[in-house]
This record gives structure tokens, C-alpha cells and sequence, in this order.
């Protein structure tokens, strides 16, 4: 199967992705993609999920190919490179900003495709999220989670697993830039203070240019005092890559609601798990 968004899975594939993660963990010996090679699409600029899914593969025993994102960007169809791909490889890892890119390649390919991140979502990075806050709060499935910002790839993804996973997900940002109606896995706020008292997990993505204003920042900075009005044993969870003084404040970042950076060692387990959930 391809993994190109939440939505296409089940609370039950996710259910088996995470066990299949746990598995991982503890059996650092497993070599599952031994004698196999995964092709790779990444950007030079990729850092935290290009390290991840080499190492993960690699781990487990496969081989890697390294392309740039561009390398899909030529006159020649993508069925056709679909199809050759397939002669010598076992799977495919795409980030490329066309969501419609990797989904057409998907569409002609036999072999699993896998969204590494586009402009429209980034179903790993959200998946190994939930697993990490997961292993933190074994009520996950019970908790609020409150995204704070306009509606990029990191907010549409939380709000497709929330519908998936049946979770309660506010969203806080300015009028107009809502992700969908309001529903029983989605309410839309546009004050912060509003949302925060019943929140205990607070997401946070970097602003686009034209966000990064006095008046935004005045109404949306996630701050240690605003951080404060969540609920007892909240967590701070911002989208790397995050930036100090913008969408969170520095000392909010240097409090102990910060997940801190180790909270995405789970890169590598759970995209791993998704590679062999799909059948590389």
C-alpha cells in the first residue's frame, strides 16, 4: 500500500504502524529490508526526516538511493518513471511541495510510495507525533490538542488524524483560515486564550512570511505565561524547524512543557514501521 495521507488510513492501520514501531524498539536486531532499496526524493535542506528514514533503513538492513526532489520535475510522465522504478527498486520515499506530484506517481506505481512531506500535509512527521505523545500519556486518545497557527501542512495533518483517531483537536488562528467546520474532532478559535484552558497538548508550525507581524505575534506567540493557562502536565510541542521570538516565545521553549528534542528519537521507529506496514 502507498501512505500519501492520513486520511487514507484507519484507526486500526495506525494502531498496527504503533505496534509495529514497539516491536522495533526493543528488537534493535531486525534486518526485515535486508537485500532490499528504497529510492529517496529530498531537498539538500531536509535534515531531521531524510536522516531518519536513511538511518532507519539502513538499520533494518536496506539499501539506499538518494534523488533530488527535482529529479521528478522533468517533461518525461511520471508513469513512465513509475514503471521504472519498479524494475529496481522496493520502494519510494518522496518530499516534494506537489501533494498532486507524489500522488500521480502513486497512482501508476506497484511499489509503496511514501509522503515524506509536501506543502499540503506530513503524515510520518504527525504519526510519530502521536506515538511519542503516546508513550507519554497513555490516555492520548482522551486529550485535547490545541494548534496554534494558520492552516499549513502540520495543522491540516493533525486535523486528519484527529478525525481519524477520533481525537478532540482545536485550532486557534485568525478569522478566515479555518481548516473545516466546526465538528466533534474539530473547533476553530480565533482567541488563544480561549482555547488554552481546556488544551493539553499544544502544537505549534513556523509562520509563513506574511504572519510574522506585531499584531500576530501579539495574539498567537506561544508564551510560557500563555502556557500556563493550559491544563496541569500540558506539553509544548513545536514543529521543527521552530523559531524562538515568532510562533513560540524562548522561554516557553526552555520550560519544562517543552517535549525537548529527544521527543523525536520516534522518527526512526515509526518510519520504519510505516515502510514495512506498507509492504517495502
Amino acid at each position: 500500500m502507498h501512505l500519501l495521507d492520513l486520511d487514507q488510513l484507519s484507526s486500526t492501520d495506525i494502531a498496527g504502524i504503533f505496534r509495529l514501531a514497539e516491536a522495533l524498539q526493543r528488537n534493535q536486531e531486525d534486518k526485515r529490508l535486508a537485500g532490499k532499496t528504497i529510492v529517496l526524493f529530498f531537498p539538500e535542506t531536509s535534515l531531521r526526516t531524510r536522516i531518519t528514514f536513511e538511518k532507519g533503513i539502513r538499520s533494518l538492513g536496506g539499501e539506499c538511493i538518494l534523488f533530488p526532489p527535482e529529479a521528478l520535475d522533468r517533461k518525461e510522465r511520471l508513469s513512465d518513471i513509475a514503471k521504472y522504478m519498479e524494475n529496481w527498486a522496493d520502494g519510494i520515499v518522496i518530499r516534494h511541495a506537489s501533494f498532486a506530484k507524489i500522488t500521480e506517481l502513486a497512482k501508476h506505481s506497484a511499489i509503496p510510495v511514501i509522503n515524506a512531506m509536501t506543502s499540503e500535509n506530513h503524515p510520518c512527521e504527525i504519526l510519530a507525533d502521536l506515538y511519542s505523545i503516546r508513550e507519554r500519556k497513555e490516555n492520548y486518545r482522551e486529550l485535547t490538542y490545541t494548534f496554534v497557527g494558520p492552516a499549513g501542512n502540520i495543522g491540516k495533518s493533525w486535523a486528519a488524524i484527529a478525525k481519524v483517531m477520533n481525537l478532540k483537536f482545536n485550532h486557534v488562528s485568525a478569522q478566515g483560515h479555518q481548516l473545516g467546520e466546526q465538528s466533534p474532532n474539530y473547533s476553530f478559535y480565533t482567541e488563544l486564550e480561549e482555547a488554552l484552558p481546556n488544551s493539553d497538548v499544544v502544537l505549534t508550525d513556523s509562520w509563513p512570511e506574511g504572519f510574522r507581524t506585531e499584531e500576530h505575534l501579539r495574539d498567537y506567540q506561544v508564551t510560557l505565561e500563555r502556557m500556563t493557562k493550559a491544563r496541569p502536565g500540558a506539553l509544548l510541542n513545536p514543529c521543527p524547524p521552530f523559531y524562538r521570538g515568532e510562533e513560540v516565545s524562548a522561554e516557553a521553549l526552555a520550560s519544562d512543557y517543552f517535549v525537548g528534542y529527544d521527543f523525536k528519537k520516534n522518527l526512526v521507529c515509526v518510519q520504519q514501521a510505516i515502510l514495512l506496514y506498507c509492504g517495502v
